[in-house]
Order: C-alpha cells, then sequence, then structure tokens
C-alpha cells in the first residue's frame, strides 16, 4: 500500500510540473506583416494601449512595411489592426479583454519612406528611430530613445528611460522624466532635458547659414550637465550635479542646487550660481569688450576666475564667514585688490564678518561680482 501510495504521489507531482510548465510558456508567439504602397510625406501613427517597442528605419521603396511581433504568456489577448488611411497608414493595438497582471512581449519593426512623418504614443517599450526626414512626436511610458541619422523636427518624451540622439540635422526638443541624456553631432537647435538624469551635449552647432540660432537650454532635476560648446549662449540649471561647460559665447546662465560649475573657456556675459560647490570660471575673450559682466555666486564653496590682464572691469568681492572661521579665508588676486574685513549683520543668527575687496581696473567697462560663503576667492591674470 505504501509503495503504491509512493507512486501515485511522484506520478501527481509530474503531472502538476507539466501543466505548470504549459501555462507558464503562455501561447505560441504570432506575427502580423503587412505593407502598402505610399507617397512621400504621409505619417505613421502607431497606437500601442498593449505597450510595445518601436523600431522605425528609412529605406529607398515609397512603401510602409510593419512586422508586429507578439509573444508572451498572453499573447492571445493582443488585438492588432494595421490600415491605410488617406494621410498615411495607422496601427493600433489593444486587448480582447480586460485582465489583471497582462503578460506581454510586443515588437514592432516598421519600414517608411526617408521623407515620412511619425506619430506614435506607446504604453510602454523603447524606441529606436533611424534615417527618418519628417516630423517625429510621440511618447512612452517606458523606455529609452534611440535616435540617428534624423532630419527634421522632433518632439519626444520617454517617462522612464535614457535618451541618445545622435548624427542628425534636427530641431525640437526630447525629454525624459527619469533617465540620461547625450546629443552628440547634431546639427540644429535641440532642447534637452532630463528629471533624474546627466545631460551632455557634444559637438552641437546651429543650422542657419548666418550663425544666429537658439542657445544650449538644459535642464535636469537630479543629475550632472555637460556642455562642449555653445556658440550662441546656454542656459542650463540642475537640482543636484555638477555643470561643466567646455566653451561658451554670448552668454552664459548655470545654476546648479548641490554642485560644482566648470567654464573651461568663455567670450561671455556670464551668470554662475550654486547653493553647495566651488566654481571655476576662465574668460578668455577680448579684455577691452563690453556687456561682459561676469556674476559668480557660492553659497558654500571657493570660487576661482581666470581674466585676461587688460580685461576692463568694476571689481566686488565678498566673503562671508562666522567671526570665529574668517581668518580662514582670503581674497587672492593678480589685480592689486586689498581686502578688509568688514562687520555683517548676521547670518542665522550667528554672529558672521564678511571680507571684502573693490577696485576699478582698466577703465570698469564690466562688472565683476563674487560672493560666496566659507570659500577663499582667486582671481588671476591669463
Amino acid at each position: 500500500m505504501y509503495q503504491f501510495s509512493k507512486s501515485v504521489s511522484k506520478y501527481a507531482v509530474v503531472c502538476f510540473l507539466l501543466v505548470f510548465t504549459v501555462s507558464m510558456s503562455g501561447a505560441a508567439p504570432k506575427e502580423v506583416k503587412k505593407s502598402f504602397d505610399v507617397k512621400k510625406g504621409g505619417t505613421l501613427t502607431l497606437d500601442l494601449q498593449t505597450g510595445a517597442s518601436i523600431e522605425v528605419t528609412a529605406w529607398d521603396k515609397d512603401v510602409v512595411e510593419i512586422i508586429y511581433h507578439i509573444g508572451g504568456r498572453d499573447a492571445d489577448l493582443v488585438e492588432v489592426e494595421i490600415e491605410q488611411r488617406s494621410n498615411g497608414v495607422e496601427v493600433y493595438s489593444s486587448y480582447s479583454q480586460k485582465q489583471n497582471n497582462v503578460r506581454t512581449d510586443e515588437e514592432i519593426v516598421a519600414k517608411v519612406p526617408a521623407n515620412y512623418n511619425l506619430d506614435f504614443n506607446t504604453m510602454g517599450g523603447s524606441v529606436k528611430l533611424k534615417g527618418l526626414d519628417g516630423k517625429m512626436e510621440g511618447t512612452t511610458m517606458g523606455g529609452a530613445l534611440n535616435l540617428s541619422d534624423l532630419k527634421g523636427h522632433l518632439s519626444l518624451v520617454t517617462m522612464g528611460g535614457g535618451i541618445t540622439l545622435s548624427d542628425s540635422k534636427v530641431d525640437g526638443k526630447v525629454k525624459t522624466m527619469g533617465g540620461e541624456v547625450l546629443v552628440e553631432n547634431v546639427e540644429g537647435n535641440v532642447k534637452a532635458s532630463s528629471m533624474g538624469g546627466k545631460v551632455t551635449q557634444r559637438n552641437v552647432r546651429n543650422s542657419s547659414a548666418d550663425g544666429v540660432g537658439e542657445e544650449v537650454n538644459i535642464s535636469t532635476m537630479g543629475g550632472d550637465i555637460d556642455v562642449d560648446d555653445a556658440p550662441n549662449g546656454a542656459s542650463v540649471k540642475t537640482m543636484g550635479g555638477d555643470i561643466e561647460v567646455n566653451k561658451v559665447q554670448k552668454f552664459l546662465s548655470a545654476e546648479t542646487m548641490g554642485g560644482e560649475i566648470k567654464v573651461r573657456s568663455a567670450d561671455a556675459k556670464i551668470k554662475c550660481k550654486t547653493m553647495g560647490g566651488d566654481i571655476y570660471v576662465k574668460f578668455d575673450g577680448d579684455g577691452n569688450a563690453d556687456d561682459r559682466d561676469i556674476k559668480l555666486t557660492s553659497m558654500s564653496g571657493d570660487v576661482e576666475l581666470l581674466i585676461p590682464a587688460d580685461f576692463s572691469m568694476d571689481i566686488e568681492v565678498k566673503i562671508k564667514a562666522d567671526e570665529d572661521d574668517v581668518d580662514d579665508y582670503d581674497i587672492i588676486n593678480d589685480f592689486g585688490l586689498s581686502s578688509e574685513i568688514k562687520d555683517d549683520d548676521g547670518w542665522h543668527g550667528r554672529d558672521t564678518k564678511v571680507i571684502y575687496a573693490a577696485k576699478t581696473v582698466n577703465g570698469g567697462k564690466n562688472k565683476v561680482r563674487i560672493h560666496t560663503v566659507n570659500g577663499n576667492v582667486r582671481i588671476k591674470k591669463i
């Protein structure tokens, strides 16, 4: 009797494992494929209520080809409509019935004429676009944007993924709510922003013939900002990271709530502010130019400014510190500024002092204001 029970038990376990395996494997993967003859300048519209990753590339045919791959446990619940409309081609996906914890694995691979527009909305999935020339708009609720070899206008958002835009000639904006952004080898005016990641811009230049275009405009809620070149000026802001600008002209507005600011080369009107970090600025433009005011403010850190010996400025420097610590800080300079210690009205209820220096140099065309708290100030000739 014992042997029989043991055999039945083993048989039951094996049957259970077989049933469990079949259940977990889900429905067999399926594929929907359609192609349409189209005219250039149309629009591919993707409305993906089930979510899917998207890959759209351009080719040399006046044809839109769609391949929709569907896999996962609940593949049978996915319904796909692919239709040709008067203005292009539309793809729509939905579930045949409402169900909690639906699991699918979906991907759209599309080929379109080079001169074609794209409008997409997906509930989740990465997006890869290559070779398109047109208007590209869309949002994914969670996935990376990989964008290359594009021309036209962009308005693209991901709610949770990184963005790479490279080797393109485009205007517009790219935005992520939680990832890093890299804009590299791009010609045009592109605004890049992140709510929680580093934003890097390298070799980005204006596309207009006269060289007049928009400034670099970057913001992030929680990451570093790295700008290679901003010939038309830059406005950059981060709530929690470092800012580094390799080269800037015309103007710079840089602000961080918790990081360092470094400007390696500037011929611009400059305003830098950090709530908690050092500031380094090298101004290597024309020393006799006007409209080159410089304002550097740190609430806790050292400030270093390198400027030409012939720079025309009206300079004022203030270092605020607790009375007991004021001797730890100093104004070190190559322009003959003499400092003195003054009383302060108090800071957060404490006894504070101010190390102060001011002077007119080479005619005083530009205002230079440097303020810091608990830090040294260095002003050097180049």
